[in-house]
């Protein structure tokens, strides 16, 4: 069973990915079926860790325009970390609120789903 702790670990780590945008560290995020989704239903999620790490790589924010801030809220009864976030955006993009659902397997996400939207006020 998930624990905050782990979640907060795992979080963390993803935090640390996105600065370093190096393919072991992202891959080192998802088992090797991973289901990652830009939103729940997503038409075209990415699929496997092989694929996770080349459309992350394809779409990296460098660290230097973006500050990240999250809470996890909880964990569900089959182990679903729930973490809300935060994105700000230091170049033209507006800030996003973020939401995630991460089911973890062994400390490693089988299934990532986003929700994101535009914090009012900060559309540029």
């Amino acid at each position: 069973m998930t624990t905050i702790d782990e979640a907060s670990a795992w979080a963390e780590s993803y935090k640390n990915a996105w600065i370093s945008n190096d393919a072991d560290d992202v891959a080192a995020l998802f088992t090797d079926d991973a289901l990652y989704e830009f939103r729940p239903g997503d038409d075209t999620p990415w699929r496997g860790r092989e694929e996770i790490v080349a459309g992350w790589l394809e779409e990296q924010d460098s660290p230097e325009v973006w500050k990240f801030d999250y809470e996890v809220r909880g964990v569900l009864d089959d182990g679903t970390a729930v973490i809300q976030g935060v994105t700000e955006y230091l170049d033209d993009r507006p800030t996003f609120e973020n939401l995630w659902l991460v089911r973890l397997v062994d400390g490693k996400a089988a299934a990532f789903t986003e929700w994101f939207m535009v914090r009012k006020g900060t559309e540029k």
